[in-house]
């Protein structure tokens, strides 16, 4: 281990309250993998969202007489980056499985833990809320008589729910995977694993973007307004709900207690 992934380690250990136990290669080959995840998931984002914006700038009806053109690439777009998404899920289990092969003795296997006692019920309302309103405003678009808008609003409810999917899909991988850990410490720190990994996937980042992205400015002055107010009163319910929400290490701890 790295004097950086111990530094790390500890400095994560730290921050969720569990000062007691030591950084050790197992963990800090979790996190390692954890952060490389976050980054190329924030790649394919990016990616997905220049692909969709592209989709609907080349793709657009010039005229009201204009057939729209086929939903295949946008289509596509998303089922690239679900597969994507699970893959790399995927490539953080097994990098947890490898990191564990070594273990002297496993603890707890599987840990039996549902979406209330990782996930938290406010992350969970805040998320529905966030897609609920997310939808209403797209489906709001469609029956205007600008081609271009409709296109537009289609492509986005594509978007959505491809990214409603690829969180219920990703949450599962993390409920259900086994736990890698060889007694209570690990065991703890596993848990919190999931709890952090829980609620970066439910960070409604591509739902604030895409209605405010690629419907923003052509809508009705309203369905601007609306939009803005969206990714302003989100945000701040974010913010709002990570510093007053209990923290991972204690949600980790209270289900520990419960399971």
């Amino acid at each position: 281990m790295l004097q950086a992934e111990h530094t790390a380690a500890r400095l994560w250990l730290d921050r969720h309250g569990l000062a007691d136990a030591e950084p050790t290669p197992l963990l800090a080959a979790r996190l390692a993998a954890r952060w490389q995840a976050k980054l190329a998931g924030g790649l394919l984002v990016a990616v997905f969202l220049i692909g969709v914006g592209l989709t609907r700038k080349l793709g657009q009806p010039t005229d009201a007489a204009s057939s729209p053109p086929p939903l295949l690439v946008p289509a596509a777009l998303v089922a690239g980056l679900l597969t994507a998404q699970w893959l790399l899920g995927r490539w953080v289990r097994r990098a947890d499985r490898r990191a564990g092969a070594h273990l002297s003795r496993r603890a707890a296997l599987p840990v039996e833990l549902g979406w209330p006692a990782v996930l938290g019920r406010s992350h969970a309302l805040f998320t529905a809320a966030t897609f609920a309103a997310a939808l209403l405003l797209t489906v709001s678009v469609l029956p205007a008589s600008d081609p271009g808008l409709r296109y537009g609003a289609i492509i986005v409810l594509i978007g959505l729910v491809g990214a409603g999917a690829g969180i219920v899909m990703q949450l599962r991988q993390v409920l259900t995977g086994p736990a890698v850990a060889q007694d209570q410490a690990s065991l703890t720190a596993d848990v919190v694993m999931r709890v952090e990994d829980a609620r970066d996937l439910v960070t409604p980042g591509l739902v604030w973007y895409l209605p405010a992205i690629f419907l923003y400015g052509e809508s009705p002055g309203w369905w601007n307004a609306a939009s803005i107010a969206l990714v302003v009163a989100g945000a701040a319910g974010f913010v709002l709900i990570r510093i007053r929400g209990t923290g991972a290490g204690t949600v980790a701890r209270q289900a520990m207690a419960t399971r």
